[in-house]
C-alpha cells in the first residue's frame, strides 16, 4: 500500500520502518528538521525501563519493545541504546520508587535492594538522612534519540521511502486519504498514520476530549567536580522519591546530565507556544530534587529544553481510527521506550486493520 505518515518524532520513524520492511510504499511528512529538537521525542536521550508500579502491563509489554529495538539496532548496524541500567529512591512509605519496586516483585524481575547506607556508599551525590531505601536493576538504561533519528532517516531514505523535512501538513480529510501540505498541495494514499504528537489537535481539534497538551521542561546541570565521576558511572534514575515525581538521566551519548519532574508541566493551548525557556526555569527544575542530593545548589544549569506533550486522563496511549486514517498518540512522556515495538504495532494496521487489537495493545491490557 501506499501510506503517508504526518510526524517523524519516534513513533512515525518506526511505523516506517517497519512499513518499508514489509514492502510498502511510504511518505514521510515532518514540520521541521530530522531530527526535530523540538519533538517530544527530539531531546537528546530518554530512559527505557521496566519498572512500571501500577501500570505494570507496561511492565510486560517491555519485552516487545526491547525487542523491537534489537531489530532495530540490527538494521541500523549499531545500538544506541545505553544499558546502564536504572535506580529507584524511596523516601516516603507508599512513595511511587515503593510502588515501582512492588510492581517488580509482581513480575518476578531482578532487581537489587540497597539500604540507605549502601546507596551513598555506593552513589556519594545521594545524602543517607533522606533516603528510607533504593534499589536497582542492569536492566534499562538511555536511548539517544537524536541519533536513532538520524540513523532512521538515512535508513529510510536509502531503502526507498520519501522523507519531506520542513513540511508542515495543514490538513488530513480521513474519508479521501489525503493531506494538504501548508503550500496548497494535496497528497493521496491508501492509509494516513498521524503520528504527530502534541500537534495532533491541530489537525483533529475535537482529540482533545481525550488528549490534553501539557508544556514542561528539563533542566541540563554540571555537577560539583566532586561527584562528577559518580554521576559518569551512575545508573538512570527512575523515581527520587516522595513527590517529586522526578527523574535524572546521567551523561550518556551526546546529552548531558538531565533532571526533569512531573511537577513541571502545565497545560498548553498550542504546542508551538511558550517553548523558550523562562528566566530561572533551570534552577526551578533542579531545586524541586532538593531532597534526597547533597550539594544540590552548587549544580549549575548548563541547558533548559522544553517540550509539549499530550496526556490522557488514564495515563495510557491513544489510538482512534478514522475512515483511511490512524492517529496515534503516547501519554505522559513515557512512549519514547516503546518507540519501535509502536511502529511495529502501527504497521501490523494497515495490513490486518485490527483496531481493536491495537488498542488493547497499546492500553497495554491483557
Amino acid at each position: 500500500m501506499n501510506v503517508i505518515i504526518v510526524g517523524a518524532g519516534i513513533a512515525g520513524l518506526s511505523t516506517a520502518w517497519s512499513l518499508v520492511r514489509t514492502g510498502h510504499q511510504v511518505a514521510l511528512f515532518e514540520q521541521g528538521p530530522i531530527p526535530n529538537p523540538l519533538a517530544a521525542s527530539g531531546d537528546h536521550h530518554r530512559i527505557i525501563r521496566r519498572a512500571y508500579g501500577k501500570a505494570a502491563g507496561y511492565g510486560r509489554a517491555i519485552t516487545e519493545a526491547y525487542e523491537a529495538w534489537d531489530t532495530m539496532w540490527l538494521d541500523l548496524g549499531r545500538s544506541h541504546l545505553d544499558p546502564r541500567g536504572f535506580m529507584c529512591i524511596s523516601r516516603e512509605k507508599g512513595d511511587e520508587a515503593e510502588e515501582m519496586r512492588d510492581g517488580l516483585v509482581d513480575g518476578g524481575y531482578e532487581f537489587e535492594d540497597l539500604t540507605a547506607a549502601q546507596a551513598t556508599g555506593r552513589f556519594p551525590f545521594l545524602d543517607e538522612s533522606s533516603i528510607r531505601f533504593a534499589f536497582t536493576s542492569r536492566e534499562g538504561g538511555a536511548l539517544h534519540c537524536r541519533r536513532i533519528a538520524a540513523d532512521l532517516a538515512e535508513w529510510l531514505t536509502r531503502h526507498g521511502a520519501r522523507l519531506h523535512e520542513h513540511t508542515r501538513v495543514a490538513s488530513v480529510d480521513p474519508t479521501l486519504g489525503s493531506v494538504k501540505t501548508a503550500d496548497g498541495t494535496v497528497h493521496l494514499a491508501d492509509r494516513i498514520i498521524v503520528t504527530a504528537g502534541a500537534w495532533v489537535p491541530k489537525l483533529f481539534p475535537d482529540v482533545t476530549r481525550d488528549l490534553t497538551t501539557f508544556r514542561t521542561a528539563v533542566a541540563y546541570l554540571d555537577p560539583p567536580e566532586e561527584f562528577r565521576s559518580a554521576w559518569a558511572d551512575a545508573p538512570t534514575i527512575l523515581d527520587v522519591g516522595g513527590d517529586t515525581d522526578g527523574y535524572i538521566i546521567p551523561p550518556s551519548g551526546d546529552g548531558g546530565l538531565k533532571f526533569g519532574s512531573g511537577l513541571h508541566k502545565r497545560p498548553a493551548a498550542d504546542a508551538d507556544a511558550d517553548r523558550s525557556p523562562e528566566a530561572g526555569e533551570g534552577e526551578a527544575i533542579r531545586d524541586l530534587f532538593a531532597a534526597p542530593f547533597r550539594r544540590l545548589a552548587e549544580y549549575r544549569v548548563t541547558d533548559v529544553v522544553s517540550c509539549a506533550y499530550t496526556f490522557t486522563e488514564d495515563e495510557r496511549f491513544f489510538a482512534e481510527v478514522r475512515d483511511k486514517v490512524l492517529i496515534v498518540s503516547a501519554c505522559s512522556g513515557h512512549g519514547y521506550k516503546f518507540g519501535a515495538a509502536v511502529g511495529r504495532r502501527a504497521a501490523r494496521w494497515v495490513d490486518d486493520a485490527d483496531t481493536a487489537g491495537l488498542q488493547r495493545w497499546l492500553r497495554a491490557e491483557a
